[in-house]
């Protein structure tokens, strides 16, 4: 069976399967943030459909630079996580480039889209890094949850001045455990992605941003489309950016949360791997029979077929509220 590159459309999940989706779903599937509520969001409609949007995303810059400390031309905003890659990757196609792996699957994608041919490396610290090139990585990573303190990633970066690191921390904000998160300051050879779709759950606003010294976001700007990020995505994001309490909410939460039920889903049979994110791994026998399992009862997890190194091992699973998470935990429990 030939599975999708991502998770998320599980009505696609099920017709590939040959099942009939039902009413109510538990998609343990997309890694968004179940503290995030859209609640109160009321976007002006007429502003978003009519005008065309600040193809500068001027106020969403300006925000965006007092929440992380870069300064606003240090800011680039695309259309999400996806539009930041393919970006870069047709900046950096012509130079030996490596990905460290096993890691979201569009960074390989984007690259082959512009002709690159990149090799895979597992081990960054002890891989040999292309002399002048580019590294792709996911920090923490997706799928495994795994993260690099930002100390050793900059000694990294420092030891390999004319190699630039890609780092997309997309899943940053939902770090739970103690790691020691260093302010953002610019490197000439760090380029770091962010995302507004999973920290927000705005998944259909399609919303992130490129954090790079001046020189880098001006060179990618010249790349981007005009109007490339939508007037309703850059209201929401203004809009949910100004909720100063959801990120130490969302730690609160997923600290209490996850090692709860990374020790059920333990206690169940299905060993995890370790994670500091709102996602972790967790063995299966036979992964189809498996998903097919979970989907007949509602829920819908994420394959890992399409990682190196992970080849269907692994299903991976995003926390979502607690009383859904029970409700996965007693559906594991049938499954032994």
């Amino acid at each position: 069976m030939e599975f999708r590159l991502h998770g998320a459309n599980p009505e696609k999940l099920y017709e590939l399967f040959g099942l009939q989706m039902p009413e109510r779903l538990y998609d343990f599937s997309t890694n968004t943030n179940a503290v995030a509520q859209r609640g109160g969001f009321v976007p002006d409609l007429r502003a978003a459909l009519e005008d065309y949007p600040d193809d500068e995303c001027l106020a969403l810059r300006a925000l965006l630079a007092e929440a992380t400390g870069a300064a606003p031309e240090n800011i680039l905003v695309t259309s999400g996580s996806n539009e930041s890659i393919y970006l870069i990757a047709s900046y950096e196609a012509a130079r030996e480039n490596r990905i460290l792996q096993p890691v979201y699957g569009e960074y390989l994608r984007a690259l082959k889209n512009f002709g690159a041919a990149p090799l895979n490396i597992l081990d960054l610290r002890a891989a040999k890094l292309p002399a002048e090139g580019a590294v792709w990585l996911c920090n923490p990573c997706n799928p495994t949850g795994g993260f690099i303190p930002d100390g050793e990633l900059d000694e990294i970066a420092a030891r390999h001045p004319r190699t630039l690191f890609i780092v997309d921390e997309a899943y940053r904000d939902f770090i739970w455990t103690d790691e020691t998160l260093a302010p953002y300051r610019p490197r000439p050879n760090v380029v770091r992605l962010r995302s507004l779709t999973k920290t927000y759950n705005l998944c259909g606003a399609r919303i992130g941003y490129i954090l790079a010294d001046a020189e880098m976001t001006e060179r990618l700007r010249r790349r981007q489309p005009s109007w490339s990020v939508s007037g309703l995505a850059q209201q929401a994001a203004l809009f949910f950016l100004a909720d100063a309490t959801l990120l130490r909410r969302t730690k609160d939460y997923y600290a209490a949360e996850m090692p709860r039920l990374i020790s059920a889903v333990n206690g169940a049979g299905f060993p995890t791997l370790p994670s500091c994110v709102n996602y972790f791994l967790a063995a299966v026998d036979d992964d189809e029979r498996f998903i097919r399992f979970m989907l007949e009862r509602g829920i819908v997890v994420r394959h890992t077929r399409n990682f190196p190194g992970l080849d269907g091992r692994y299903v991976r699973i995003a926390a979502r509220t607690r009383p859904e998470n029970d409700i996965l935990l007693a559906a594991m429990e049938d499954y032994r």
